[in-house]
């Protein structure tokens, strides 16, 4: 029977649930740097995990030194690549950062005055078409230095988050055998077997991924420096290296990159002639990464991705895409690692159903 005390109690309670919740999202509001060292760790741990489990097998290393020694690896490949290259991105960087918002729309003047005299000889007005669209007062020239400058300065500045990343990583490898066995003492007795099972196939197949992303951007990054260096594009280092980046944002990423390596190659050679030489090299350009991704699609992503994760190329394909509409590009980045989670948790608790059965008979 309700009464007005068991009333006022429910709805007391009701509310300290809910200012219990709403007390919790802005603590993780508020420590949102923290939680996102906390999963870069473990990204980092699930790269590193098959060399420490490597030197515990095979080479009989404690786990602290197995964890050292993969570490000190990592910290050597990263300052070899500080070594050989940083100075090389911040030159160019330098370079690209100088470029103000009104020196960018100059040049952009220029490029439209030049490309209006070449359509005229084909007997199209550009201006006219320029003011049906009115695309003038869509552009925002000051977004392209803006963007830049970002990732050069969040590459230039990340000590301190470098140094909590590293110690958290430290003990995500140093510790995972504790934290496995904290993880076991909360575990219903009975599922415990079963939640275990997925806790190892997930972080397998989860290290195999990140591998493999990161073999993948190396690749890609390559081949745009190779393009980019054939036409002899100013900054193709970084520029190479800011559209390797944007690959990780599937289809939409590649797309940006070509755009941005076309534009930069127009601006570069902003003094030469249009119809000669800015047309047939940006054009060139722009078909070279074409080709980049053609080869990145066709046998990069279906070798690497396919293989790492388990999955055929064209469910991996309607996944991105899928979770591309439901939560745009963020949702795009997370769909496979989140989608391979999803799998290895049906197979170990829905396999009995034919559909779960059939999608995860690869892992």
């Amino acid at each position: 029977m309700y009464t007005s005390k068991n009333i006022a109690l429910g709805i007391l309670k009701a509310i300290g649930a809910l200012t219990l919740v709403c007390f919790l999202l802005f603590l993780l509001y508020k420590i949102q740097i923290v939680l996102i060292y906390i999963i870069i760790s473990l990204v980092l741990a699930l790269i590193c995990n098959p060399m420490v489990t490597f030197l515990n097998k095979k080479l009989k290393f404690s786990n602290l030194w197995a964890t050292i020694f993969t570490l000190g690896i990592m910290l050597l490949l990263m300052f070899g690549f500080i070594v050989m290259f940083i100075p090389l991105i911040v030159s160019q960087g330098q370079n690209l950062s100088l470029l103000n918002t009104v020196d960018i729309q100059e040049k952009f003047t220029i490029l439209y005055q030049k490309l209006n005299l070449y359509l005229l000889t084909n007997n199209i007005e550009l201006d006219k078409v320029m003011s049906e669209l009115d695309i003038n007062s869509k552009l925002d020239f000051a977004v392209l230095p803006s963007f830049l400058n970002s990732i050069l300065n969040a590459i230039s500045s990340f000590s301190m988050g470098f140094a909590s990343v590293l110690f958290i990583t430290f003990f995500f490898l140093k510790d995972k055998a504790s934290f496995v066995l904290s993880v076991t003492k909360i575990l219903p007795t009975k599922q415990e077997t079963r939640i275990l099972a997925s806790i190892d196939k997930i972080k397998a197949l989860l290290s195999r991924y990140f591998i493999g992303l990161l073999l993948q951007l190396l690749i890609v990054f390559i081949l745009y420096y190779i393009v980019l260096s054939i036409f002899d594009s100013e900054n193709a280092f970084v520029i190479a290296f800011l559209c390797a980046v944007l690959n990780i944002v599937p289809y939409i990423g590649p797309i940006i990159g070509s755009v941005l390596a076309a534009t930069m190659t127009m601006i570069s050679n902003i003094g030469s002639d249009f119809q000669s030489e800015i047309l047939p090299t940006t054009i060139y350009v722009f078909i070279g990464f074409m080709i980049v991704q053609i080869i990145d699609n066709n046998i990069n992503q279906p070798l690497i991705f396919s293989n790492s994760v388990k999955s055929h190329p064209l469910e991996i394909f309607l996944v991105v895409l899928i979770a591309g509409f439901l939560s745009g590009i963020i949702g795009m980045v997370v769909a496979i690692p989140t989608y391979t989670i999803i799998k290895v948790i049906a197979k170990e608790f829905f396999s009995e159903y034919k559909l779960v059965k059939e999608i995860t008979k690869n892992i």
